[in-house]
């Protein structure tokens, strides 16, 4: 697996995810806010495989 995940997506994406997993165990929002889970994992393992699929990647060339 190759890294195709940049700083501030990975940092919004971590963000995202663990609001939706907070608002899920608050009860706040249903069971769908455990969709959280997958921006989470992606930003923590910086890697997105749809981007994979669709041959995307924004993290920055060095």
């Amino acid at each position: 697996m190759q890294c195709n995940v940049g700083n501030t997506d990975r940092y919004l994406r971590i963000s995202v995810g663990a609001i939706l997993i907070i608002l899920a165990l608050t009860g706040t929002i249903g069971l769908w806010g455990w969709i959280g889970i997958v921006p989470l994992a992606t930003g923590i393992f910086r890697y997105c495989p749809a981007y994979s699929l669709l041959g995307l990647s924004n993290k920055a060339a060095k």
